[in-house]
């Protein structure tokens, strides 16, 4: 039995503090909040999970969800057009459905079984010393809170960050009475060119069933506009309002909207960062990172907590095969390189929408209005983005797709 201490209380920690608990292993995870504090909060992300992460959850019984929250089951793609025969609009089922559970909802829970499988749960805002002490009384210190001092010891990795900025000013809003579509749940995902992005879909909440609204301005643009709002209510109308000026298509369903709560908004803005997985404390001691602290997307493509997922299941199962042999330098960083086997496609294609689309990506979008195919493998690459490799991503791979599917 080896005895690890977790920093972070999200997808990343608690999921594999749980799998480390189960594989007979004594697990602390450091929180600086409790999970009423947690429930009682403001939301934390919009965490849309696809499959492949979701099974991760099955395997480890954490899947307390899977009656109460809406499905989601299909991916829509619209990039409005003044020439009605240029629109490109089209949806394509899922193979297998996604969920969205708010995290106030998720974590406390995840909070309460981590204590129950004999985890210890440690309310304290982590900082140097605290993790030189952990690290003296653990075999492995993980780091997954990339805020604050601790997050600042991991280095920024110049090869790996496509930018040294934010690329989109970011704006979310849970709602209810949002007209939902007639034939199938989805993501809909809608584009306006040189402006940004919006993309909803259901979920489920502190207060039940809802739906999420998604906001991705490009700074300095029109979409960048949450600086401005200092209410709940008047980031609702600012919601609206967005809609009604850059996605027609999407307003009219959003008449009705209401807030599902005071705190069930968000706006921000943060550069997409890849990180060192080692870090080394003062005292020589090393650290290493999981999640969001060593793996940062852009919500674009909604990674974030499936990457979580992704990364607690590698080092899971690389902790496990260790047998009690020592978690030195060289294992963490061939541990982050089996994740990285992963996330590097995941990577590369959230990057890709945070730049203006090419002309092959804008074909493979023209080709699914009326292919079918096409449509449901674009879909079905949110769940796993090696399948973007190279038909979607390489332009003359997708120019060699576009001409055996019109032929």
């Amino acid at each position: 039995m080896n005895n690890f201490t977790i920093i972070g209380a999200g997808q990343a920690g608690l999921q594999l503090g749980m799998g480390l608990l189960q594989a007979g292993h004594k697990v602390r995870v450091v929180t600086n909040r409790t999970a009423e504090e947690v429930a009682t909060g403001k939301i934390l992300s919009s965490q849309c999970m696809f499959d492949t992460a979701l099974s991760y959850e099955r395997d480890l019984g954490l899947n307390y969800w899977d009656e109460s929250c809406p499905k989601v089951n299909g991916i829509g793609l619209t990039i409005d057009n003044p020439d009605p025969s240029a629109l490109i609009n089209w949806a394509a089922r899922l193979d297998a459905p996604a969920q969205s559970v708010d995290q106030r909802v998720k974590m406390p829970r995840w909070m309460a079984r981590f204590e129950e499988l004999g985890g210890e749960l440690v309310i304290c805002d982590a900082g140097i010393e605290e993790l030189e002490t952990y690290a003296a009384e653990s075999d492995l210190v993980l780091v997954a809170s990339g805020k604050g001092e601790v997050g600042k010891l991991f280095e920024r990795d110049a090869e790996r960050s496509a930018f040294d900025r934010p690329m989109r000013a970011l704006g979310l809003t849970y709602v209810n009475g949002m007209r939902q579509d007639d034939d199938y749940s989805k993501v809909g995902f809608n584009i306006a060119p040189g402006v940004g992005e919006y993309f909803s879909f259901p979920a489920l909440t502190t207060t039940g069933p809802c739906d999420i609204m998604v906001f991705e301005g490009v700074p300095g643009g029109e979409m960048d506009c949450w600086g401005e709002v200092d209410s709940p209510e008047a980031h609702l109308q600012m919601s609206k309002d967005i809609l009604a000026r850059h996605f027609p298509l999407e307003a009219a369903r959003c008449e009705q909207v209401e807030l599902t709560d005071d705190n069930g908004i968000l706006a921000g803005r943060f550069p997409p960062t890849i990180k060192k997985p080692v870090a080394r404390l003062p005292s020589g001691a090393l650290v290493m990172g999981i999640g969001d602290t060593v793996c940062l997307n852009d919500p674009i493509t909604g990674q974030g907590s499936n990457n979580a997922s992704k990364a607690s299941r590698v080092y899971l199962d690389a902790i496990v095969a260790r047998a009690g042999g020592e978690f030195d330098e060289d294992w963490m960083n061939a541990t982050f390189e089996s994740f990285w086997d992963i996330a590097q496609y995941i990577v590369q294609w959230t990057n890709s929408l945070l730049l203006p689309p090419p002309d092959h990506a804008l074909a493979i979008y023209a080709l699914a209005n009326d292919d079918r195919e096409t449509a449901e493998r674009f879909a079905n690459g949110f769940d796993d983005a090696r399948a973007y490799f190279p038909w979607f991503m390489d332009a003359e791979a997708a120019q060699e797709w576009v001409a055996s599917r019109s032929r």
